[in-house]
């Protein structure tokens, strides 16, 4: 691959991320995901290199339960399936995602 294809690459990767952001905010993409550690990790794993047998391995999960579960993340949006088998993440999870906060609790007057 040359630089330029190289460089093209990762602006549509960026580019990817950000309209991703806008399109799905962090918390459907968590209510989709899960709060599993070895979810999280798998789904932050799907970066357009790493293969399904990688995630496997590097997560600990089984491949068919995986395989479901990454199905479902494409029918939800959250999830690029490449026509090489390569898959992709609209955007990384933090591992440690942020808890909804509270609605607002001072009482009213």
């Amino acid at each position: 691959m040359s630089k330029d294809n190289g460089r093209l690459e990762q602006l549509l990767e960026c580019l990817i991320q950000v309209i991703g952001r806008a399109a799905v905010p962090m918390e459907k993409v968590q209510e989709i995901v899960g709060v599993g550690t070895k979810q999280i990790k798998a789904f932050n794993l799907l970066d357009g290199k790493t293969k399904l047998g990688d995630v496997a391995k590097k997560t600990k999960l089984d491949r068919g339960n995986l395989s479901r579960t990454i199905n479902r993340w494409v029918e939800n949006g959250i999830v690029f399936k490449f026509d090489n088998g390569e898959l992709m993440h609209i955007y990384p999870m933090p591992q440690n995602p942020p808890k909804k906060s509270a609605k607002n609790t001072r009482k009213r007057k």
